[in-house]
C-alpha cells in the first residue's frame, strides 16, 4: 500500500527529546515500512526514517529562530502532500485540522488521527469536515456533540524494547515528573504533592515560549536543587533512567489529556503512575495494578504510601500487551483497509490489504 504520513513540522521525527506526536509518527512509519508498505513521510528535513522523507524546511521549526510565521510552512507542507495525492492509496494526517479542507479536493482518502483537543475556533473546521474518517487516540478525547465520523480508537504505541526495565527503584527514593513544564501538565501540583508528602522530586521537560512566565513565576522559585530538582529537557535514555529509578511518576494533569505518552513510558520502565482522573488516564492506567487514579492532591499523597506495593513487572507487561508499536500498527492497518474497502466498494471492486501491500496502485 502506498501511504503518506503527515507529521507536524514543529519537531523532527523522531524527536531528540520531548515530542509525543512525532515519536508516535516515527514508530508507526518505520513499522509500516517493515511490513512492506511504500511510505512517504512529510516532516521536517532533519527527520530520520525508513520511509522516503519529503520536507518544505530543512529542520524542525522550533529550532529555527528566523521563522516568524509558522503557518506558511504548514501550508507549504499541505500543498506538497495534496499535489501528489494521486501517488498514494491513503493519506494519514497527524497535524490536526489543517488538512480537512484540502482532503475534500482530491479522491485519495485522508484519515485524521486527532492528537490534540477541540477549541471553539477549530470546532468550526472540524464540523466542516466531520464526514471524513477520524481516529481518536482515546475514547475520552472524543466530543460526541460534534458528530465526527470516528472509525475507531487506536491507542498510541511505543517500542517497549527500547525501554530498560527497572525491577526496583533507586535508593534514596524519589518521585519523577516528566513532560512540558506547563499549567495543564500540572508541574506546580507535582511540586505541591512532593512538598506536602515530604518526598524528593526530580523533574525533566521543556519550557515552551508560552510557558516561560509560568515557569519563572510558579516553578523556578520552588526549585532548590535538593528536595525539588529540575534537570532540564531529557532525551530518551535520560527519561528512561529518571522514570525507571523513581518510586512513582506523577501525572497531576489539570486538563482532559488526549493520551499522555509519559504514563506508558513510565510503566514500560517498571514505574507505576499516580495520575489525576482526567481525560485518558482511566484508559491508560489500570487502577491499583499499574498506578492510581486520583481526584485531588490528598488522594495523590495517599497513593504514594500504596504505590510501593504494586508489582513493577506487571507495569511492564501491561504496556507490552496494550501499548506496543505492533498493536498500534495493527490498528492503523485495519483502519486503512476499512477506508479502502469502502472506496473500492463504491467503484465496484475490492482488493485486500495483503494484495495492496506491495501494489503500485
Amino acid at each position: 500500500m502506498r501511504i503518506a504520513q503527515i507529521a507536524p513540522l514543529w519537531e523532527r521525527v523522531p524527536p531528540p527529546a520531548y515530542g509525543g506526536i512525532e515519536l508516535v509518527v516515527g514508530l508507526l512509519t518505520d513499522e509500516l515500512v517493515r511490513r512492506g508498505h511504500e511510505v512517504t513521510l512529510f516532516a521536517s528535513g532533519d527527520s530520520i526514517s525508513l520511509a522516503k522523507i519529503l520536507s518544505v524546511h530543512p529542520r524542525a521549526l522550533r529550532l529555527d529562530s528566523t521563522i516568524k510565521d509558522y503557518s506558511i510552512y504548514e501550508m507549504l507542507q499541505l500543498a506538497s502532500v495534496y499535489e501528489r495525492a494521486e501517488e498514494f492509496d491513503i493519506i494519514h494526517s497527524h497535524t490536526g485540522h489543517g488538512p480537512l479542507a484540502c482532503a475534500k479536493l482530491v479522491t485519495t482518502p485522508t484519515v485524521h488521527t486527532l492528537h490534540g483537543i477541540f477549541t471553539p475556533d477549530n470546532e468550526k473546521i472540524f464540523s466542516y469536515g466531520k464526514n471524513q474518517p477520524f481516529v481518536s487516540i482515546s475514547n475520552a478525547q472524543r466530543e460526541p456533540r460534534l458528530g465526527l465520523n470516528y472509525l475507531t480508537t487506536v491507542y498510541n504505541g511505543i517500542d517497549v524494547s527500547s525501554y530498560k526495565f527497572y525491577a526496583q527503584s533507586e535508593d534514596p527514593p524519589y518521585l519523577a515528573f516528566l513532560g512540558r513544564i506547563s499549567p495543564e501538565k500540572g508541574t506546580h501540583l507535582a511540586i505541591e504533592i512532593a512538598k506536602k508528602a515530604g518526598w524528593h522530586l526530580k523533574m525533566a521537560g521543556k519550557v515552551d515560549a508560552v510557558d516561560v512566565e509560568y515557569f519563572e513565576k510558579e516553578i523556578k522559585p520552588q526549585i532548590d536543587g535538593q528536595q525539588i530538582e529540575y534537570l532540564g529537557e531529557a532525551n530518551h535514555e535520560q527519561k528512561n533512567a529518571l522514570m525507571g529509578g523513581a518510586v512513582a511518576t506523577l501525572f497531576p494533569i489539570t486538563w482532559r489529556e488526549p493520551f499522555g505518552l509519559v504514563m506508558v513510558e513510565s510503566m514500560a520502565s517498571g514505574t507505576p503512575v499516580i495520575a489525576m482522573k482526567l481525560g485518558s488516564t482511566e484508559e491508560v492506567i489500570s487502577h491499583g495494578q499499574t498506578g492510581f487514579l486520583c481526584n485531588n492532591i490528598q488522594e495523590c499523597i495517599s497513593a504514594i504510601d500504596q504505590v510501593t506495593e504494586l508489582d513493577r513487572y506487571t507495569c511492564r507487561k501491561y504496556v507490552e500487551n496494550r501499548f506496543s508499536i505492533q498493536h498500534m500498527t495493527d490498528g492503523y492497518e485495519a483502519v486503512y483497509q476499512q477506508i479502502l474497502a469502502e472506496k473500492f466498494a463504491k467503484n465496484g471492486h475490492f482488493r485486500s490489504l495483503v494484495g495492496l501491500a506491495n501494489s503500485p496502485t
